[in-house]
């Protein structure tokens, strides 16, 4: 498994591989002489720290097996009779109205914060997207960006809402940079340094921990399902390529919408149907 070998599968996959010790432990093998004993053990020692660096490992090495096949090491990928490990986190939390509210009440415009609070909600782009955004990706109420996150190159072209626009004008006003969001030195952020910055700045405000920049592109994606977007329509703008992560928004949003549809329906039948032992003749108000 030298890395020679390991290189055709990309760089990142070479990365990676390195960190986890998977060269330094098991390099001197050959790519043949993989088992899915193996692979289980290497994943399973991976899960015990962290769960989803174990599922990037596997799909990685699986990957690498995938490449000594074509290549003719070997005749079966063994990473196939490994599952993968079962992650209970939901994740980044989504925001609530309540706490977009809150923060917005505390940092008004003109600061740096409502800066990038503004571009984070209103885009609904990842930090990483954040962080690059600048003057010279506006064109006629326009911002496009290409995304930073994947090996995919995905453009995605956002009509700049009234809430983003008034915040943007007093930037623009007063800086020429490359970045809109820039440390006290005019320096655009860095990914890490955005996020330390971020979590200070929600301290701050009095707001919870556990609230990140990634959750305000989830609480995008909830008010945007809310409103009544499409899935295709979330897509276009958030650059989500699958539609299973969006449709956890819209079904979110059609559940709320459909039970409230449906308790009209159970209220109406009650009020105008014969008496039920039970029930109380109250109208219910939404």
């Amino acid at each position: 498994m030298d890395d020679s070998r390991t290189s055709r599968a990309g760089p990142s996959a070479l990365r990676v591989l390195r960190n986890a010790r998977v060269l330094g432990e098991h390099g001197h093998r050959l790519v043949s002489q993989m088992d899915a004993k193996h692979v289980a053990k290497m994943i399973g020692d991976k899960a015990k720290t962290t769960p989803a660096a174990a599922n990037k490992l596997r799909k990685l090495l699986s990957l690498l097996m995938r490449v000594a096949i074509l290549e003719g090491w070997r005749r079966d990928n063994p990473c196939l009779a490994v599952k993968g490990v079962k992650i209970k986190s939901k994740g980044h939390r989504t925001w609530t109205d309540d706490e977009i509210a809150a923060f917005e009440a505390f940092y008004p415009i003109g600061t740096e914060a409502r800066l990038a609070f503004a571009l984070l909600l209103y885009t609904g782009q990842r930090r990483s997207d954040v962080v690059r955004m600048g003057r010279q990706h506006v064109k006629d109420g326009i911002l496009t960006i290409t995304q930073k996150k994947g090996g995919d190159l995905v453009e995605v072209s956002i009509p700049i809402l009234p809430q983003l626009q008034a915040v943007l004008e007093d930037v623009q006003r007063k800086r020429i940079g490359p970045a809109f969001v820039t440390t006290e030195y005019g320096k655009p952020r860095t990914d890490a340094g955005f996020t330390n910055w971020f979590h200070d700045l929600r301290t701050r405000a009095g707001l919870p921990d556990g609230l990140s920049p990634h959750g305000l592109r989830k609480a995008f994606c909830r008010v945007a399902a809310e409103a009544g977007l499409t899935p295709h329509e979330i897509m276009a703008i958030s650059g989500h390529t699958t539609l299973k992560e969006v449709t956890r928004y819209t079904a979110a949003a059609d559940r709320k919408r459909l039970a409230v549809t449906g308790m009209k329906k159970f209220e109406l039948r009650t009020w105008c149907g014969p008496a039920r032992r039970g029930f109380q003749r109250h109208r219910l108000s939404y």
